[in-house]
């Protein structure tokens, strides 16, 4: 039986516990692989690899020994309890092999779940589960999880509530991030509010996301785009000692002032535009730099962008001049444009 995507999330969750087996297949090998993990997890619950109720095996293996995904079907445990055949790399040249097993399944036998890549809508694979009354198929496709998934893995991870901003957070990160870096990060939120009933908020959401900068790399962006010229240099010295190349911090102020830029040109304002970016800009921080995008302007960042691309060819070229001397005096001199605006 074919599975839609709504009725797909259902079945993971809440397996048919009396099926022969299920299919699952598309592009991206981990959203195969997540979905495949929450349908063993639900269909076995834990310990099923302990208690060798689960049986793990490979398109491969079952091309150089046919008979092996029937033997683990038949095969009896020493555990109580559901058990299932994994063939991961299952293709459409199995198709023959699948079917056979069907044949001989019976209540009781272990469940056949078969994991695969693309398949079209002529797969001889997908016409074997799809065409049997007891088994089951199902495409992923790359969609970002929904409020409902999303929810679901809140949930997994021991968390009841999200406030209104930090869901609309939740929803930007799952779209610019790949799903297993999603669902780990969900897990480390659960782990970060353990203990703590309060809903999560966007400022526990920015301490959980993946990093993109070191911690001083960004105070000096941040003191530059807020005119804290006096702490640029102290700064700087710092960033030096731990390796910073005056290049890779250019490269670093290119960025941050281009998030500035689409932020202040964003027609629903700074905030909804660094919450549009890949990767979104979360809690206090997409505040902080949404406060600098409407004092700079879009005008003034495009000043600021221009000295910045200045300095990157500098850094770039053959010149001789001292390139952490001339990446400092491009910061200062961003630092003291807003200021010069006002007057």
């Amino acid at each position: 039986m074919k599975l839609s995507t709504r009725d797909a999330n259902v079945y993971f969750k809440r397996p048919d516990t009396s099926a022969a087996g299920c299919l699952i297949f598309g592009d991206d090998a981990m959203r195969v692989a997540l979905k495949r993990q929450d349908l063993l997890s639900a269909l076995l619950g834990e310990n099923a690899e302990e208690e060798m109720r689960l049986t793990r095996m490979t398109g491969a293996d079952l091309r150089s020994d046919n008979a092996g995904l029937l033997d683990a079907v038949k095969a009896v445990g020493f555990f109580p309890g559901r058990r299932a055949v994994l063939i991961e790399g299952a293709t459409d040249g199995l198709s023959k092999v699948f079917s056979a097993a069907f044949e001989e399944w019976q209540e009781g036998d272990a469940q056949i779940i078969a994991t695969a890549g693309r398949l079209t809508a002529k797969s001889a694979l997908r016409k074997v589960f799809e065409g049997n009354k007891r088994a089951y198929a199902a495409a992923i496709y790359d969609d970002p999880p929904g409020r409902a998934e999303i929810d679901d893995m809140l949930k997994a991870a021991g968390i009841t509530e999200a406030d209104r901003e930090a869901s609309a957070d939740l929803e930007a990160l799952a779209r610019a991030i790949g799903p297993g870096d999603f669902r780990q990060m969900i897990e480390k939120l659960g782990l970060y509010k353990s203990g703590d009933a309060t809903p999560v908020t966007p400022a526990d959401i920015e301490a959980v996301a993946p990093l993109t900068r070191e911690a001083e790399l960004d105070d000096i962006l941040h003191a530059t785009a807020e005119a804290d010229a006096g702490v640029i240099g102290p700064l700087l010295t710092r960033l030096k000692q731990q390796g910073t190349t005056p290049v890779s911090l250019c490269i670093a102020a290119l960025r941050h002032f281009r998030a500035l830029h689409m932020a202040a040109a964003h027609p629903n304002g700074p905030a909804a535009g660094l919450q549009a970016m890949r990767p979104p800009v979360f809690g206090p921080r997409r505040d902080r730099m949404a406060r600098q995008a409407g004092k700079w302007g879009r005008d003034g960042l495009e000043t600021a962008l221009s000295m910045l691309i200045e300095t990157d060819l500098i850094l770039r070229s053959a010149s001789t001049a001292p390139q952490m001397a001339v990446m400092e005096r491009t910061l200062i001199r961003l630092a003291m444009l807003p200021g010069r605006g006002r007057r």
